[in-house]
């Protein structure tokens, strides 16, 4: 009898899976609406909230961008089609780990942004530098990271936000501002988040792949410093 149970719920288990259908999840239009994954559901109302990430090379085959992790929430299915919004970015543990490993300080810093078009972002900036830093110094470091990218905010919409922060832009702006207090070894963007959600749809902000990618020698090189001279 107890063999006969467990068969029958074997059988319950499979019919389950038999019941879900594959959804293919999709990039939003900022990153050309490219295929990010898929995800099984009975009922497409389940998928209304899953989040999915992947790095920046899975979406460009860009090596040199292998540490940038991006986060989307499914918001819509049409069809086999699971639609998402771009939720944040965040760099990897290993990479993190890499960059304050040899006895080097560092210095986190949140700041709460609005860009141009609407949108509520809070950016997590990480500081590297080689030798101790006073509490003076520390403060102004700070208050020139928070003044620099809220203006950046101002004058930037979603879409050029993102792409200076996968770019490595922002954080060479930011330490180049901060050169007035201390030459900063290092400055990386090591969190953004959008808070609050503008009114239009961002912009594409990434080249369309071509049929046929080429190898390049320069895609296995380092990630850049963002570094002050």
């Amino acid at each position: 009898m107890a063999a006969g149970k467990k068969g029958s719920s074997s059988r319950k288990v499979k019919d389950k899976w038999k019941a879900k259908e594959w959804y293919k999840v999709r990039a939003p239009r900022m990153f050309n609406e490219v295929e990010i994954g898929d995800t099984p559901s009975a009922d497409p109302e389940f998928l209304i909230g899953r989040t999915s990430e992947v790095t920046v090379q899975d979406l460009t085959g860009d090596f040199s961008k292998m540490h940038i992790k991006l986060k989307f929430k499914i918001t819509e299915v049409d069809g086999y089609d699971a639609k998402t919004v771009f939720m944040g970015q965040d760099l990897t543990v290993d990479y993190v780990r890499r960059l304050t490993r040899r006895k080097k300080t560092k210095t986190d810093h949140v700041v709460d942004i609005v860009t141009k078009d609407g949108f509520g972002m809070r950016i997590k900036t990480m500081s590297i530098a080689e030798k101790r830093i006073q509490t003076s110094q520390e403060e102004a470091m700070r208050r020139i990271i928070g003044e620099t990218v809220v203006q950046m905010g101002k004058e930037m919409t979603i879409a050029e936000i993102i792409k200076s922060v996968i770019s490595g832009d922002m954080a060479k702006n930011v330490a180049k501002a901060c050169r007035v207090v201390i030459p900063v070894k290092r400055i990386e963007i090591r969190k953004s988040e959008v808070t609050s959600r503008g009114n239009e749809e961002p912009e594409s902000i990434i080249e369309a792949q071509p049929e046929e990618e080429e190898e390049s020698e320069e895609a296995a090189e380092e990630p850049e410093a963002a570094e002050a001279e």
